[in-house]
C-alpha cells in the first residue's frame, strides 16, 4: 500500500535541517511526501530534495501570524483534492503545533515532531512533577524514571535574566507563522502537555543510545508512542565517520571569510587533539561583554583555537561586528596577537569539516541540539556555555549523563569572565579520560544511522498502516 505523509516544518535552520533528513529517511521507504511550507523556505532545501520524485512542495502563504483555522481548512482540502486518499498523517513540529486542529478537521492524524532532545521535554515534565520550587542551594531532588545523574538542583531552576527573546523568524530571513508561546500555567504542566494533546504520537530527533531513558519517562507520562528517530544528520556524516566530512557535500555555502580549503590547512598544521572550536550558533550567544571576556580568555591561554563569529549572533551580535580583521573591529585585533595560534572565521564556518578533523580536541558550545549531535558522533569533548531554553538541559546531559564535558561556569546566572574560560578551557584541553569518554560515545556512532533509529521508523510506519486500513 502507497502511504502519503504530509510533513510541516518550522523555519530555522535548526529546524529545517532534520526535517529534510526525515523527509529524506521516509522516501527511502517508498513514502510519497508533501512538505508544506512558507514559500521563502523553498531555497532552503537542497536540490537533492527538491527535485525527489516521491516529493512534492506546497505553501502556505507567508505572514506573521497565523491565518484563522477556518481559512486554512479548505486550502488544505485544495492541497489534498488531487489524491482522492487523504494523507495517512501529518508530522508536525512542535512550533507549528497550532496547525494540530486543522489536521483534525480534515481528519488527518498528526505525529508531533520535536527538532531538539527528549531530555529537555522529559526535564520539563520533571520540573513539573517535583514541584521544585521550594529547592534550596545544594539540595537535590531525584525523579522517579530519570537517572539519578539528572536530579534536579537549586542552580537547574536559574536562567540568564539578560538573555534577548528568540528571534521571530529564522535567520535568513524567511517569514513565516510565528505565535508567542502561551505564557505556563502556575503548577500545572509544560504547555506543550496540553497544546499536543491532540496528536496520536511524538517524534524525538534523538535515538536510544543517547537517550532511552528520556524517551521512556515521556511515554509513561503521556501514554502515546514516543519514537527516537534520530539523530538527523546527513548521510553522509554518517558514511564518513573515521574520515573528514566537508560540509560543501552536505549544505550549501554560505557568506564567510574562509574557505574549506584554508580551514582544513590550518587545522592540519596543529596537532591531534590540541584545537578548541568555539560557536555559539546563528541565532543565540553571549552577551557583548561576555564576547570581550571570551577574547580575553582566548588570548591568555596556550591552545590553537578555531572561534567563529556571526553577525545575528546574540542579537545584536559582538560588539563592532566588522568584516576586516582590524583594530576597529570586534576582537580588536586579537588576530595580530595571537598569530597563527588562532583562527577566527566571520560568518558561516564549516563546522562538520571542523568537527570531524583529528586535530579538534574540545568543542566550547552553547548546545543547541544539532551541534550537540554533531560533536558527540565525532567523538569530541564539550565546554558547554548555554543561552537559552532547552540548552540548558542539552548541558544537563552532555555533562552529567553523558559524562563527555565540563560547565562553563557554575552559576550561569552571572557574567560570564575570563577566569571562567581560561579555567574551562584548561581543564577540558588537559582531561584525557574525558577526552576518552567522549571517543567511546562517539563509537557507538561508527557503524552509521544508529539501529534504533531505524527500528523506530519501523515502528512509526507499520504504526500508520495500521491506522489507515
Amino acid at each position: 500500500m502507497s502511504l502519503e505523509i504530509c510533513i510541516v516544518p518550522f523555519w530555522g535552520q535548526g529546524h529545517i535541517f532534520p526535517c529534510v533528513e526525515l523527509c529524506n529517511h521516509l522516501a527511502s521507504r517508498n513514502i510519497t511526501i508533501t512538505l508544506i511550507i512558507p514559500s521563502t523556505l523553498t531555497t532552503s532545501l537542497p536540490s537533492s530534495l527538491r527535485q525527489h520524485p516521491l516529493l512534492r512542495i506546497t505553501h502556505f502563504p507567508s505572514s506573521p501570524t497565523p491565518p484563522p483555522h477556518d481559512h486554512l481548512v479548505p486550502e488544505l482540502q485544495t492541497i489534498f483534492s488531487a489524491n482522492p486518499t487523504p494523507p495517512a498523517c501529518a508530522i508536525v513540529d512542535v512550533m507549528m503545533n497550532w496547525t494540530i486542529p486543522i489536521f483534525a478537521k480534515l481528519h488527518i492524524p498528526t505525529v508531533a515532531f520535536f527538532t531538539s532532545a527528549a531530555c529537555s521535554a522529559a526535564m520539563e515534565l520533571a520540573a513539573w512533577k517535583a514541584h521544585p520550587l521550594d529547592l534550596k542551594p545544594g539540595e537535590t531532588r531525584l525523579i522517579p524514571g530519570l537517572p539519578r545523574d539528572m536530579a534536579l538542583t537549586h542552580s537547574d531552576l536559574k536562567q540568564r535574566p539578560h538573555q534577548p527573546p528568540p528571534p521571530p523568524h529564522d535567520g535568513g530571513g524567511g517569514h513565516g507563522f510565528h505565535p508567542p508561546p502561551p505564557p505556563p500555567k502556575l503548577g500545572g504542566p509544560p504547555p506543550w502537555v496540553e497544546e499536543l494533546e491532540d496528536a496520536t504520537a511524538l517524534m524525538f530527533n534523538t535515538c536510544d543510545e543517547l537517550e532511552r531513558p528520556f524517551i521512556n519517562f515521556i511515554a509513561n507520562h503521556i501514554k502515546k508512542p514516543v519514537w527516537g528517530v534520530g539523530p538527523l544528520l546527513p548521510e553522509q556524516y554518517w558514511k564518513s565517520t573515521g574520515s573528514l566530512l566537508h560540509d560543501r557535500d552536505v549544505r550549501s555555502n554560505r557568506k564567510s571569510s574562509v574557505t574549506e580549503e584554508e580551514v582544513t590547512q590550518w587545522l592540519d598544521s596543529k596537532p591531534r587533539g590540541s584545537v578548541l572550536y568555539i560557536s555559539f550558533g546563528t541565532e543565540v550567544g553571549p552577551t557583548v561583554e561576555e564576547y570581550e571576556e571570551l577574547a580575553q580568555g582566548l588570548e591568555s591561554c596556550e591552545e590553537p583555537f578555531i572561534w567563529v563569529l556571526q553577525p545575528s549572533s546574540g542579537r545584536p551580535g559582538p560588539p563592532n561586528m566588522g568584516d576586516e580583521s582590524e583594530e576597529g573591529f570586534f576582537p580588536y585585533g586579537l588576530e595580530g596577537r595571537v598569530g597563527n595560534r588562532g583562527l577566527i572565521i566571520r560568518g558561516w564556518a564549516p563546522q562538520l569539516l571542523i568537527l570531524s578533523h583529528p586535530s579538534t580536541g574540545g568543542f566550547l558550545s552553547h548546545c543547541g541540539w544539532n551541534s550537540t549531535v554533531e560533536g558527540v558522533g565525532r567523538g569530541v569533548p564539550f565546554l558547554v556555555y548555554p543561552i537559552r531554553g532547552d540548552q540548558y538541559h542539552n548541558a544537563k546531559l552532555v555533562v552529567s549523563h553523558l559524562k563527555v564535558g565540563y560547565m562553563v561556569s557554575e552559576d550561569m546566572t552571572v557574567k560570564v569572565t575570563r577566569d571562567d574560560i581560561v579555567e574551562g578551557i584548561t581543564r577540558l584541553m588537559g582531561d584525557k579520560e574525558m577526552k576518552r569518554n567522549a571517543e567511546i560515545l562517539g563509537e557507538k556512532f561508527l557503524h552509521g544511522f544508529p539501529r534504533s533509529s531505524v527500528e523506530a521508523l519501523d515502528y512509526f510506519m507499520n504504526f500508520i498502516k495500521q491506522r489507515a486500513v
